[in-house]
């Protein structure tokens, strides 16, 4: 087998896609170092739901073929790759994460998934997430089928929720990039506390066929990877319309960040007060990194985030349409097998919510994504800190945080209008890194990107690689 260095595991999609078109090295040959890496660390992170090592290294061979005759699919050819265990992948256990569903084998594959084939891109493993990533509500982050999951920058840590495989993997460079999933921060939130970069795709852009539902009318997929070039890359592949896909927006993507309008022409909206809400060893890191964005030359526009009870609004719609979801769970009794108390009782009231209630969240919703489209005529994107604070201690209870002001609900709020977000690495507090946000309304992925792009351009916080 080729030998291959730990820069390997840490290079870039399109450097990784050059070598290959170069023959420096077989597709056979980087998904077998993966694979092997994968199944090696993956469970010292609780990271690997499933090994796929033996389909990956046949489809590998067929990339080999395809690359010998100058067949070029793309940048994600031979590329190995993790998919969140909420993704059908057709005659393979599909556990969601939770013991009820430990043994599900389901008859069909996830459309994001045959995208990524069809592209020559390699599924290497399933990934560990939380149990039904999060519904009903967790407190610890022990909830989940293979245990909490630990961040490779100290594995006291908890790596995120509740894409947590999703983001450990991409870390410790088990991957080069993984699928998760978020219905309200469950790729934000594993990106910044592992230090990777994520993106959260407008609502509707990307298929969610074969995946596990959470909340229908908030549920999106998309990449964690080594960068934000990166994260294009892999977009322009799984996004797309989808007729499987009742909530799909039927538009496609076409990674083209040159086009993106001048940074000098744009408006970032931005509250001072994210600063001083941030723990306290936090804030100069975080000062420094809008230091950072300031510098790229857009104007810099104080801006408060409209005033709604996003806690409120988010809880009763993911609850109820949670609690619909998996009522089936909730009336048989095989709730009661997850692993948090407090999570089963959470689905089990879903099922008490009035529909009065969920409709008038809804109609509360609608105002609110009217009030983000007012926002963003003044500004063309926001900027904000991911989480205020480092990664917990995985023994400690998850308490959600009690500050409002600012932007500090930007993750909620960006979810419930349907918004991409892009996370950035924007430093370290106390050895653990932490993140940047940049939001901007339905469809802008070029511009965040672009925007993303930039500060990596004029940081390295992104190329920091933990001790594995």
């Amino acid at each position: 087998m080729q030998g291959f260095g730990d820069d390997i595991f840490f290079a870039s999609i399109a450097e990784l896609n050059t070598r290959l078109r170069k023959k420096e090295f077989k597709a056979e040959e980087l998904t077998k170092a993966f694979a092997h890496r994968l199944e090696t660390l993956g469970p010292r992170y609780n990271a690997l739901a499933l090994p796929l090592t033996k389909t990956a290294l046949k489809r590998a061979k067929s990339v080999d073929d395809e690359l010998k005759r100058e067949r070029f699919r793309g940048p994600l050819q031979g590329i190995p790759y993790g998919a969140k265990d909420l993704l059908a992948l057709a005659g393979h256990p599909t556990t969601w994460g939770a013991k009820p569903y430990a043994t599900q084998v389901l008859d069909e594959t996830a459309t994001v998934l045959n995208k990524l084939d069809a592209t020559g891109a390699l599924l290497i493993g399933k990934l560990a997430l939380v149990e039904l990533a999060g519904g009903g509500g967790y407190r610890f982050p022990s909830a989940s089928l293979f245990g909490p999951g630990l961040n490779p920058w100290d594995v006291t840590r908890w790596s995120g929720g509740s894409s947590s495989g999703s983001g450990a993997a991409v870390a410790a460079g088990l991957v080069p990039f993984a699928l998760g999933s978020e219905t309200n921060g469950s790729i934000l939130t594993p990106s910044a506390f592992c230090g990777v970069t994520g993106l959260r795709p407008t609502y509707g852009l990307v298929s969610r066929h074969g995946a596990m539902a959470l909340a229908w009318t908030m549920d999106k997929i998309g990449p964690l990877c080594r960068s934000a070039e990166d994260c294009g890359l892999v977009l322009q592949q799984i996004a797309g319309g989808d007729p499987l896909d009742h909530g799909s927006a039927a538009k496609n993507f076409y990674y083209a960040p040159q086009y993106a309008r001048k940074f000098t022409d744009l408006k970032f909206g931005f509250s001072p007060a994210d600063i001083t809400n941030a723990e306290p060893d936090a804030r100069p890191v975080f000062q420094a990194a809008m230091e950072v964005i300031r510098s790229i030359g857009a104007s810099m526009v104080e801006t408060a985030l409209p005033e709604f009870p996003y806690a409120a609004l988010s809880g009763i719609i993911i609850s109820t349409e949670a609690a619909s979801i998996f009522e089936p769970l909730i009336t048989s009794g095989g709730v009661d097998q997850l692993a948090d108390v407090k999570q089963a009782e959470g689905l089990k009231a879903g099922l008490e919510i009035p529909a009065k209630d969920y409709l008038k969240a809804m109609r509360i919703r609608s105002i609110l994504k009217q009030k983000y489209r007012e926002l963003f005529s003044n500004v063309d994107v926001l900027i904000a800190p991911v989480r205020g604070t480092i990664a917990p201690k995985v023994t400690e209870p998850l308490n959600g945080s009690p500050v409002t002001s600012g932007m500090a609900q930007l993750v909620t709020a960006g979810n419930l209008a349907g918004l991409p977000a892009l996370s950035l690495p924007c430093g370290f507090v106390n050895g653990m890194p932490v993140a940047l946000q940049v939001a901007g309304p339905p469809f802008s992925e070029n511009m965040i990107l672009a925007i993303g792009r930039e500060f990596q351009n004029r940081t390295d916080w992104h190329k920091r690689r933990p001790k594995v």
